[in-house]
């Protein structure tokens, strides 16, 4: 059982990083809900205004350029405290030189702005010296970030675990698809992993307790485990039979973040570091947690079942995907473009329309071919890109941001628009768009114009739009012909119900 404080939070004005991401995202809603004001430090304030809590009259946005001190100390005067929940190692390759960068900018800003304390999320490890580079980079963070009077506040965390974050994708993918895993060493190492809901208990709990001021806070799950012990809870909690774990001491982290970007939907880029740092023993080395907080954390397997009841229930808040950059539109002047232009129209009202639209990718799939698009997912999966598995995080709703199997939302107005970025590995860059353009007459059909665009990259580009354009035809007349259908189904049951109302 899981302690609660009985006691009402103050009121504080909080500057929140990291709110478009798997942790920040949370934390905001459970911010909100302690009744809190948050100013949320974003690059992309289009990205945060697609979530529905960003509409909250306690909050406020502000752009940010991390690299311009004085623009960030603007947007934090006034604020008592600030979360630091960014990491870099998705959007760039020298993640930990861009990380000390950061943190030092934000530190500075924070004092001139200011502001009293600092909370920052950073990573478990024991302190050898052979210390992972992602683990010695949230140890250079936190040094950056205390390099000003302003007190900082440490939480450092093993694996999270909770559904949408990059680990729990790893472990949950590995074990589905892996009857028999053969896997490095380090599967014998000792961790600590935690929960996401004890994570947010401890991030928002620490405003209200004094004595974490300028502390560093081991805080962990109530068991320690192993991952090949997670690994047999995991398949447990699936349903599925033991999996057969053999451990061989010749595959490196960097053979293991291939093997893992080929079988999971996290990209070699993420998994390196990640499967370095289960090269390092992560437990918690201090008691601190369990002194200055009332809570009693769950257990790795309690967290596993928890995150895969959000994931049945589609529930998944925040997840992995929706952190990194979103390109903008592509700049399409200035070279040859591609286009395939197709349209249909349809007796149904854009609303309805734009909701058969909206439902493709993940496991709905794309109406038409799916065969070839599954084809295709793993061609890209196989040179290196996302592929199909990264699906979607929501089964229904898409916002600005959104993953989509290798796509990434770009645009999505109800009724009106959804435009898609393509992430796969191309010669090129390439965009799919709908237009519902409604009937200018009452009850006049809808019309929808889906456009790809495609704008080729030296001669291979070329070569790779002339090789799939005979396919054409077939996905993309396939994906219009389910789209209308599913746009006249739902038509006639919203008339159906309408009808039954009425009665």
């Amino acid at each position: 059982m899981q302690a609660t404080s009985t006691s009402k939070p103050d009121r504080k004005r909080i500057a929140l990083t990291g709110a478009t991401g798997y942790v920040g995202g949370r934390l905001a809603q459970r911010l909100l809900g302690s009744g809190h004001d948050l100013h949320c430090l974003v690059r992309s304030k289009q990205k945060l205004e697609a979530r529905s809590w960003s509409q909250h009259e306690r909050v406020s946005i502000g752009t940010m350029d991390m690299l311009d001190v004085d623009r960030m100390t603007e947007e934090m005067t006034g604020c008592k405290v600030a979360y630091y929940l960014i990491h870099s190692m998705q959007s760039t390759r020298d993640y930990a030189e861009h990380d000390r960068k950061l943190a030092t900018n934000f530190a500075r800003a924070a004092h001139r702005a200011g502001v009293e304390r600092i909370i920052y999320l950073g990573g478990l490890g024991e302190m050898e010296e052979d210390l992972s580079p992602h683990l010695q980079s949230r140890r250079e963070v936190e040094r950056c970030l205390g390099s000003t009077p302003v007190p900082v506040t440490t939480f450092r965390a093993a694996m999270i675990i909770g559904s949408g974050s990059a680990s729990f994708e790893i472990l949950r993918y590995l074990v589905e698809r892996l009857p028999v895993m053969v896997t490095p060493k380090w599967v014998k190492t000792e961790s600590q992993p935690i929960s996401i809901l004890d994570v947010l208990y401890y991030l928002e709990a620490c405003l209200d307790c004094p004595e974490s001021i300028g502390r560093t806070i081991d805080i962990g799950g109530s068991r320690v485990v192993t991952y090949r012990e997670l690994m047999r809870d995991m398949a447990k909690e699936l349903g599925l039979r033991p999996r057969l774990v053999i451990p061989v001491p010749v595959l490196t982290p960097r053979l293991s973040s291939y093997w893992i970007h080929f079988v999971t939907p996290v990209s070699a880029r993420i998994a390196q570091p990640l499967a370095q740092g289960l090269c390092n023993r992560v437990v918690c080395r201090n008691d601190d947690a369990s002194r200055l907080f009332e809570h009693r954390p769950l257990s790795p397997r309690d967290a596993i079942k928890r995150a895969l009841q959000r994931e049945v229930s589609n529930e998944v808040m925040t997840s992995w995907m929706d952190a990194g950059r979103v390109p903008g539109d592509p700049d399409w002047s200035g070279g040859k473009v591609f286009i395939d232009r197709r349209e249909v129209t349809v007796d149904a009202t854009p609303e309805c329309v734009y909701e058969a639209v909206r439902i493709i990718g993940g496991g709905h799939g794309y109406y038409a071919a799916d065969w070839l698009w599954r084809v295709r997912g793993f061609m890209d999966k196989a040179i290196g890109g996302p592929g199909l598995r990264r699906g979607r995080r929501d089964r229904k709703e898409l916002a600005f941001g959104d993953a989509l199997d290798f796509w990434r939302v770009l645009h999505a107005d109800p009724g009106s628009r959804l435009a898609l970025y393509a992430e796969m590995k191309l010669p090129g860059t390439a965009t799919l768009e709908f237009d519902i353009i409604k009937g200018e007459a009452p009850g006049s059909p809808t019309t929808i114009v889906q456009v790809a665009r495609f704008r080729p990259r030296g001669l291979l580009g070329l070569a790779y739009w002339y090789s799939i354009k005979p396919l054409h035809g077939i996905v993309f007349n396939g994906m219009l012909d389910g789209i209308r259908r599913e746009a006249l189904q739902r038509a006639s049951d919203q008339s159906r119900t309408g009808a039954i109302e009425h009665a």
